[in-house]
């Protein structure tokens, strides 16, 4: 039918499902409009106090003589005398709306649902749609959403180029928000209400309160927009959403010759308050503003002092780097690092890459130190872990000089290269381990070989950091004679080859077979222990070391 007149008599219904924006009647669309307009029969939901808020932003749209169909929800919270409880009462309820709605489209009446916000975004459509749409034609118009609308209140960007924005039910527990917080660039969180306190302690568990915004009935002559700590939590009505939006990029920060830093200041939103009549007031100062600092001068420069954070990027997935280190990384003015870890790091507007040869650990550490003094944000990245054979070391070390002293300096854990490896095979790991690098650059080969002879002794599965190189190749045939000293030829021995990129390969061998010739920089060991175990299975063998020895 056309969206613009009724349903012919004698013919089945269509179902629309409206999106009809946050509550402005000026956001309703013209297509959802018309509808409105044309359709037969207008439904609409409510709780049991009867006010619906879908029926009155329709309602300059509606004519006379359409039908109305008022679906009211038998419960609003979990409580009931229901004998299915809470589910039950919500699902009779809309066995029956659909039933009703049914009647209608069967008699050949088009139905118009309507939906606030959009009619697939946390609405009662849905329910109806897959109850009626096998069944009936079914057509959905978007509508603009409550995010949207909260964001465009807040009058500052929610996300901007690559970052990720979540979307949260305050339903959750407490604890699993927080896990989600923490681990996104940006949030909404939707259903608000009575679940206020929840989000709140989630936020603030987070360390993501300070950031975040309360909007209360986006797009209406009712809204208030707040910071997220200062709103009482007895003053949460459902329609309203928190909104922790997406660190600035680095390029709003005002970057000029080589050494010159501008250190971000805190952005503020454009509206933050409510006046007497609802709507948020601006209250950005033009004058502190983000957009403000770039229109100065390029000669001025911060004098605020910046922080190096030194991240791990994990082993080689893109998965096994952690969100805490996507967000440090997102929010960087400056990249320092060895230029193959430095290539790993998605290029971003506006950031600097400074990317050197992995043999000025110290200089590399030094010239972070001095970017971060200037005012820069600094992230310092690593394979793997970067307190295990990596930069942490060398820049903590480097930070204990009194000139700078005043630099914060942050060490964000990330996933192992022994941990990767282990986690292919089964759990060489499982019981007590060491860590041993096999190079000799920053330490003589004879404290390499105690160390190695000390381990195998003590009966300890351990990993093989840095095994060979192009120059160095005749560690890995030294380490094993020495380790045959104190252990079994067959015992277990792991080879783990760019575990987690595009060439990934992981096998045994016993340690009497294995052959330095297969082994390069890019491979990491595990050694067995008498406790050591392999076993074929379903995808090929298995390594454990067993907690328990033998009486």
């Amino acid at each position: 039918m056309s969206e613009a007149t009724a349903t012919p008599a004698g013919t089945r219904g269509k179902l629309w499902g409206v999106g009809l924006g946050p509550g402005d009647p000026e956001l309703v669309t013209v297509k959802a409009a018309r509808v409105i307009g044309a359709a037969d029969v207008i439904a609409f939901h409510s709780a049991r106090h009867g006010r619906s808020i879908s029926r009155g932003i329709a309602a300059p749209y509606m004519r006379a003589g359409q039908i109305e169909e008022h679906l009211v929800y038998p419960v609003t919270t979990e409580t009931t005398d229901h004998p299915g409880g809470y589910q039950g009462a919500i699902d009779e309820f809309y066995a029956s709306a659909a039933a009703l709605l049914a009647e209608h489209l069967a008699a050949g009446r088009s139905v118009a649902l309507l939906a606030a916000g959009d009619p697939l975004f946390y609405s009662s459509f849905m329910h109806m749609h897959r109850r009626l749409a096998d069944r009936f034609d079914t057509e959905i118009i978007p509508g603009v959403t409550s995010v949207s609308a909260a964001s465009a209140a807040l009058g500052t960007p929610l996300v901007e180029g690559d970052q990720v924005l979540t979307v949260l039910p305050g339903t959750l527990p407490a604890e699993e928000l927080a896990r989600r917080l923490r681990g996104t660039e940006a949030a909404a969180i939707m259903k608000l209400g009575r679940t206020y306190p929840t989000v709140r302690q989630a936020l603030s568990e987070a360390g993501r309160l300070d950031d975040a915004y309360y909007v209360e009935r986006a797009s209406t002559g009712r809204q208030r927009v707040l910071r997220a700590a200062d709103v009482s939590d007895a003053e949460v009505p459902y329609f309203a959403i928190t909104l922790v939006p997406g660190p600035e990029p680095a390029t709003a920060i005002p970057l000029t010759a080589p050494d010159a830093q501008g250190n971000r200041a805190a952005r503020e939103p454009t509206a933050v308050t409510a006046t007497a009549g609802g709507h948020a007031a601006a209250s950005g100062n033009a004058q502190t503003s983000p957009a403000a600092s770039d229109a100065k001068s390029d000669a001025v420069q911060s004098t605020s002092v910046g922080e190096v954070v030194v991240i791990g990027l994990g082993p080689g997935a893109l998965e096994w780097t952690t969100p805490e280190v996507s967000r440090a990384l997102t929010e960087a003015t400056d990249i320092v690092g060895y230029s193959t870890y430095v290539n790993r790091v998605p290029e971003r507007p506006g950031q600097r890459r400074h990317a050197s040869d992995n043999k000025v650990e110290s200089e590399r550490a030094a010239m972070a130190l001095d970017l971060a003094k200037r005012g820069a944000r600094v992230v310092v990245v690593s394979s793997g872990d970067p307190g295990v054979f990596a930069m942490a070391a060398a820049v903590i070390e480097e930070s204990a000089d009194p000139q700078w002293r005043e630099v914060p300096v942050r060490v964000l854990p990330g996933v192992t290269a022994a941990s990767a490896v282990a986690s292919r095979i089964g759990a060489p790991l499982g019981h007590d381990f060491a860590m041993i690098s096999l190079s000799d650059r920053l330490k003589p080969w004879e404290v390499v070989a105690k160390r190695i002879a000390a381990v195998a002794a003590a009966d300890m599965a351990f990993a093989v950091y840095n095994p060979a190189s192009s120059q160095r190749q005749w560690q890995v045939a030294a380490m094993r004679d020495l380790v045959l000293e104190h252990r079994k030829p067959d015992t277990p021995v792991v080879l783990g080859r760019d575990v987690g990129g595009p060439a990934e390969s992981v096998r045994v061998v016993a340690l009497s077979e294995l052959d330095p010739a297969e082994v390069d920089m890019r491979t990491l060991l595990i050694v067995g222990a008498s406790t050591t175990t392999v076993f074929d299975a379903a995808g090929g063998p298995r390594v454990f070391t067993s907690r328990r020895y033998a009486d």
